[in-house]
Order: C-alpha cells, then structure tokens, then sequence
C-alpha cells in the first residue's frame, strides 16, 4: 500500500518535472506575442480618471481570465477533433485586429476632429457607458490575443501527453494575464507613485527629482504604447496570416517576415476598415431615410 502511494507521488513529480520543462519553452515561444499583448493592453487601460485606472484594469483583467477559461478548454478540444477551426478562428481574429490597428491610424491623420453621427453617438454617452465600452472592447481585444497565446503554447506540447497539454497551457495562460496586467498596473500608477515620493521628500532630494521624473514620464510612456500597440495590432495580425494561410507564408521568401507581417496586416486592415465604413455609411443612410 506504501509503495503505491511513493509511486503515484514519483509520477506526480515526473509529471511535474515535464511541465516546468515545457511550461517554459512554451513561455519562451509566446514572450514576443506577450510583449505585444503588454504593448495593446496597456495603450486600452489608459486615459480614465485617476481614481477609476484600477477599478477599469480590474475588470479587465477579469475578463481577461474568463477568456483563458473559455479558450483553454475550446482549443484543447477543438485541437483534438476539428484543427482545422483553429486556423478559422485565428483569421477571423486576425482581421479584427489589424481593423484595429488601421482604424487607429486612419483616425489619426484623417479625423482628428469628429463630425456627424460618430460625434453625436460619443457626446449620447454618459462617461461610465463610455468606459463599458472600452472594458468591453479591451477585453475583445485580449480574447483574439489569448486565442494566439493559448495556440502557441499548445503548439509547443502537441507530442506530449493530454495531462501535460492542458496544465502546460494554463499555467501559460493564467501567467501572461497576470504578468501583463501586473506590468500594465505599475505603468497607470506611474504618477500617483511620484506624487507620493515628492510628497515623502517634502519635494527635495534624489527621490523628489523621481517622482517628478515619473509623473512627467507618464504622458510620454503612454504615448509610446499607443504607437507600440497599434504598430503591434498590425504585427500581429498579419504574423496570424501569413503563418496560417499556406499562400501567403511561400509568397516572397526573400522579403523579411516583420515587412511581410506588416503589409499583409495593413492589407487586411485596410479591406476591413473599408468595409465597416461602408456598412455604416448605408446603416445610417437607410436611418436617415426612415426618419424622412
């Protein structure tokens, strides 16, 4: 009866041994897509007020665990029984992010003053269903996010056994939610740590000059995540294309793959953009006419 015991716990362990080997490779695999999912999620959780920062990132994060537990389990059998669906699934996220990315930049040269309906439908919005919705939008974002994390980490594990794919990748998924909102936590809270260190020095010394130091680095930090992120929504998006459509990852071999990522998520961005505007551009036609 003792050495079945001593036994299960030696398989425990050798189980064990197996993750921490592969949870490792498989963090190693997906640290770029975490860097760019830190880049995303951290332009998404900015601009709110001081006192709402941590409350939105929060709820956030919430969501961001929810969607592990929806994915994790759904490619774990979709892998098993229908692969196929994970390449679809990746696409369709794949266009939503580079829509993502474009719109941010088309936005930027070409409205930076907003007019018409979309002027109207923000000034409708009272502030807290304006911050539903962007909850509500960084979490959609992160879902597409968590499908490329989560089939990365599964990638990295496909010759092990079942046991070791599934604690594999929810050991990596659980980490990349707290690591990046961790990370994205001490970003938002850059100025209130400097406030509270000039507050300290009675605002002289070494750690007065920091804290000021890290209340003027805010505003600059999160413009250079906005950049990133965009830039990163493109990257993203166009790598899910190129390594998931056969066609396009053989089409121009010698061209580098961070050129190839870009023009294909610009590309697929640009299709989108088009679309969704012209799709409004009728909706809100065919409301006009109605009122009529």
């Amino acid at each position: 009866m003792a050495s079945g015991f001593f036994a299960v716990l030696d398989d425990i362990g050798a189980l064990m041994d197996d993750v921490a080997v592969t949870a490792k490779v498989a963090s190693g695999k997906t640290a770029g897509i975490l860097g760019d999912d830190l880049a995303v999620n951290a332009e998404k959780a900015t601009g709110f007020l001081s006192s709402r920062e941590l409350p939105v990132l929060w709820a956030i994060t919430k969501g961001s665990l929810l969607n592990k537990l929806i994915i994790v389990p759904i490619a774990l059998i979709l892998n098993a029984f229908f692969p196929a669906a994970i390449k679809i699934v990746l696409t369709l996220g794949g266009f939503y992010l580079a829509y993502e990315g474009v719109e941010k930049i088309t936005e930027y040269f070409f409205h930076h003053h907003k007019t018409g309906h979309k002027a109207a439908e923000e000034v409708e919005q009272s502030p807290a269903a304006a911050e539903k919705k962007k909850v509500k939008a960084a979490i959609l974002t992160d879902f597409i996010l968590s499908i490329e994390i989560v089939i990365i980490a599964l990638g990295t594990v496909l010759d092990k056994s079942l046991p070791i794919q599934i604690i594999t990748v929810a050991i990596v998924a659980f980490l990349a939610t707290i690591g990046v909102y961790g990370v994205v936590a001490l970003i938002v809270r850059m100025d209130d740590a400097g406030y509270a260190l000039i507050k300290r020095a009675n605002n002289k010394g070494f750690f007065s000059s920091l804290g000021a130091l890290l209340v003027k680095s805010l505003p600059v930090v999160i413009k250079v995540l906005g950049v990133a992120g965009t830039i990163a929504l493109i990257l993203v998006s166009g790598g899910i294309f190129i390594h998931n459509i056969e066609y396009l990852h053989h089409i121009f071999p010698a061209l580098p793959s961070v050129l190839k990522d870009a023009a294909a998520g610009l590309i697929a961005g640009l299709v989108s953009v088009g679309a969704v505007n012209g799709v409004k551009k009728m909706f809100w036609k065919k409301k006009s006419q109605q009122k009529k």
